[in-house]
């Protein structure tokens, strides 16, 4: 696998300001949360989730996984269909937040390529080490 180097500056023309399309809140349907998040989120009427595998069943139960997840960090709030977070609301043409001063950080932090595949057609499938290069 060839790898590449993207310097700051190249990288910061990679991403946009929110065009407010609601494509990244479709898109990604699991977003990782903070342990102080997932109260509010399910609170709110999120759904939320840890992912599990079998193998993991067959030794523990289910609460204690998910005991276990909250404590490494490794719960997500989920929406598995196409419509996207269930905070998400379209207005005038626009797509908003609910709770868009409250939203998770994983949220706050996303910095938008445009929420298609046109960071993917640059990277290609080279994304980890685009992520991870100093």
């Amino acid at each position: 696998m060839q790898k590449f180097h993207v310097s700051p500056g190249e990288m910061n023309t990679l991403f946009q300001e929110c065009r407010q399309c609601g494509q990244c809140c479709r898109h990604y349907r699991k977003i990782l949360l903070h342990d102080d998040e997932v109260d509010f989120i399910r609170k709110m009427g999120g759904n939320v989730g840890v992912m599990v595998g079998l193998n993991e069943l067959r030794d523990k139960t289910m609460e204690q996984l998910v005991e276990e997840k909250r404590k490494d960090n490794q719960v997500f709030m989920i929406h598995p269909d196409d419509k996207g977070c269930v905070f998400l609301i379209k207005k005038d043409g626009k797509s908003y937040c609910r709770i868009y001063n409250y939203r998770p950080r994983t949220c706050r932090e996303f910095k938008c390529t445009l929420a298609d595949e046109s960071l993917l057609n640059i990277i290609m499938d080279d994304a980890i080490s685009l992520l991870t290069e100093k």
